[in-house]
């Protein structure tokens, strides 16, 4: 069994947050439980409670325990001119919102994502490119926004990855920094500055992981 550990600060409304995940191994099929510090904090709830079970690489199946949401997503592989094309289909019985993901990867340097919800007429359109395997570029398209997003990320020693991301619909630009760790577990940091009106104090969080074998 796998337990993980997860906690985030928003500096911005000095607050903490918490959730713990269990995982366990039934033959090729993970089952998950995971709540927050709503499931127990003033006495024990259903408040932020959720199962799961999936099969890497074929579905999932999320169970919201407070709001008796179910989510599926199913998932497969074809080849196209030899290349393979990852495909996701999602559905959401809460708010009926169905959301179809593809991935086409052209080589380890290069993918074009597509992602398309239906019935709302939009596309989102990704390409990814990996120089040198230290950094990656990812530009986007909106097509219903008709706005483009840029993304750029570096790995820094063997651990450590800085990321900028920015959107020109909401000009929002965030700046990451992450580590991923045996012996520490995995800390993120990001800051969030809107740009519409000029340069401001930005929005800091910060988040850790644990990961645990029980």
């Amino acid at each position: 069994m796998k337990a993980s550990l997860k906690a985030k600060y928003d500096a911005d409304k000095a607050t903490a947050a918490s959730a713990v995940t269990l995982a366990f191994n039934a033959g090729d099929v993970k089952l998950r439980a995971s709540m927050t510090d709503a499931t127990v904090v003033n006495g024990p709830s259903l408040n932020g409670l959720a199962l799961a079970v999936d099969k890497p690489g074929s579905f999932s199946i999320d169970y919201n325990v407070p709001k008796k949401d179910f989510r599926f997503m199913f998932m497969n592989t074809i080849k196209v001119s030899d290349k393979p094309l990852n495909l996701a289909y999602s559905h959401s019985l809460g708010d009926q919102k169905t959301v179809l993901d593809g991935t086409l990867v052209i080589d380890s340097d290069n993918k074009v994502s597509v992602n398309h919800v239906l019935g709302s007429g939009n596309c989102k359109f990704k390409y990814t490119y990996v120089h040198g395997g230290i950094t990656t570029f990812e530009p986007s398209y909106d097509l219903a926004k008709d706005s483009w997003d840029f993304a750029v990320s570096r790995k820094v020693y063997a651990d450590h990855v800085l990321r900028a991301a920015y959107q020109t619909s909401s000009q929002n630009l965030t700046v990451d920094w992450a580590t991923k760790s045996k012996l520490i577990g995995s800390y993120k940091v990001s800051a969030n500055f809107n740009l519409e009106g000029g340069l401001k104090v930005p929005k800091v969080t910060a988040e850790s992981t644990w990961d645990f074998e029980m």
